[in-house]
């Protein structure tokens, strides 16, 4: 008799054989017998369960998504304006680009018709005939006094940092997005 065999036998005829044989029973029972009905109050209080598990799977919006959509479109807002205003810089940069030709061509025109309209031994003979000029001999020294130049330092007080630096910097932001 091989092992199994010995186990089963002792399961069938051995001193757990009652107490096995009435758990296999009562095991075979339960699975056919049918379900209970619940009573009315078990009922209710599986339907305020299930009402329960419904309210808290319904989704909610968290604050920081909210805060953070928020955020985002702002910034977006802020991104829009900067690129407006640098269009508008960039436009306004081309259209004096093309101002400093124009003048720097009309410049070029009145230098040379300066030049052609003037001619240098015309004013020599003006001003010997007429005004009673003369070439300077080489003898002759021409002084030219001037007067020093009037100058003035500026010093920097250093006070930039703090709430007026704070200020200064508000003011150079605003004309930036002006």
């Amino acid at each position: 008799m091989d092992s199994h065999a010995r186990a089963l036998s002792y399961y069938d005829n051995g001193p757990a054989a009652p107490t096995i044989q009435a758990m296999v029973e009562a095991e075979t029972r339960r699975l056919h017998m049918p379900e209970p009905k619940p009573s009315r109050a078990k009922k209710q209080i599986a339907k305020q369960k299930k009402v329960r598990t419904e309210e808290k799977q319904s989704p909610g919006i968290s604050i920081f998504a909210i805060l953070g959509t928020l955020f985002v479109a702002v910034l977006m807002v802020f991104v829009v304006l900067a690129q407006i205003n640098y269009n508008e810089t960039a436009a306004e940069s081309v259209r004096l680009s093309l101002h400093i030709n124009d003048l720097t061509e009309k410049y070029r025109a009145l230098e040379l018709s300066f030049e052609s309209a003037v001619e240098i031994k015309e004013v020599e003979r003006f001003a010997r005939d007429e005004l009673g000029m003369s070439r300077p001999d080489a003898g002759q020294l021409i002084i030219i006094s001037s007067t020093p130049r009037d100058s003035a330092i500026i010093i920097n007080s250093g006070d930039d940092r703090g709430i007026q630096g704070f200020g200064n910097f508000l003011k150079s932001l605003t004309e930036y997005f002006r």
